[in-house]
């Protein structure tokens, strides 16, 4: 059985403040494999690494992230929400975080925000960027907007897509192939053993999200997922390890 990818959900936002680089170097030391960050764009075309359409909860500005310049944004403050130690944590480029895994052996899932907000175009910035980054190898990309995955995997046939979703999709992975995409990133409770295999007999993986419970660790782990996206990448990690 291959180990499966310890994505850092948010970098480890269990114990930094989320999508800044402290989170992500953090996931690194505590044994993760991969980060999963999201995607967005400033006013400006910048393209940056947060959840929310709104600057407010993470960064304190009530504004979106697509109504405000890169200059502005890169003075907020991205970390005191958090704990006053992470104060000056910045909201980092993706160039920064591409920049970070090229130094290591990391795979990214980089999630495209662009559901609610939409940002034209953004699709194939994201991909020019991760081709400059030479990651193109290391990268999946993911989104709830699954036309834009379609649109992905017309613009880069190599670079692995992962469809998110919650729950109820019938046969899912018949679903991913008309999207040509690789994989299914499934809320974890969506994911069954039969389900994990029947995927793989069609060529899919799951990336089942977002697991923090030692004992759902386990059950994912045993059921043959290729990934897990966690806020605790160190109990993964230790779970992983104590199965050799």
């Amino acid at each position: 059985m291959n180990t499966p990818i310890n994505f850092a959900h948010r970098g480890a936002s269990a114990y930094c403040p989320e999508n800044t680089m402290a989170a992500f170097a953090r996931a690194v030391e505590l044994g993760a494999t991969g980060i999963e960050t999201d995607i967005q764009r400033t006013k400006d075309g910048k393209l940056v690494c947060i959840h929310d359409d709104s600057l407010l909860r993470t960064a304190g500005l009530n504004r979106l992230v697509n109504d405000t310049d890169y200059e502005e944004l890169s003075h907020l403050d991205a970390g005191s929400w958090f704990d006053p130690s992470f104060s000056g944590e910045r909201v980092p480029t993706l160039d920064q975080l591409l920049q970070l895994a090229a130094q290591s052996e990391l795979i990214l899932n980089l999630e495209l925000k662009n559901g609610v907000v939409l940002y034209p175009g953004m699709e194939a910035e994201v991909i020019a960027a991760v081709r400059e980054a030479g990651l193109a190898n290391r990268v999946v990309l993911s989104s709830f907007n699954h036309y834009s995955l379609a649109l992905c995997k017309q613009l880069a046939p190599d670079i692995r897509t992962g469809i998110l979703y919650m729950e109820g999709l019938f046969r899912p992975w018949e679903y991913a192939a008309t999207l040509k995409a690789d994989a299914l990133h499934a809320y974890h409770y969506a994911v069954l053993p039969e389900w994990v295999h029947d995927a793989a007999e069609a060529g899919i993986v799951y990336h089942p999200f977002t697991v923090n419970e030692d004992r759902e660790m386990v059950r994912l782990i045993e059921a043959g997922v290729a990934g897990i996206i966690t806020d605790y990448p160190d109990r993964l990690n230790a779970l992983l390890a104590e199965r050799g």
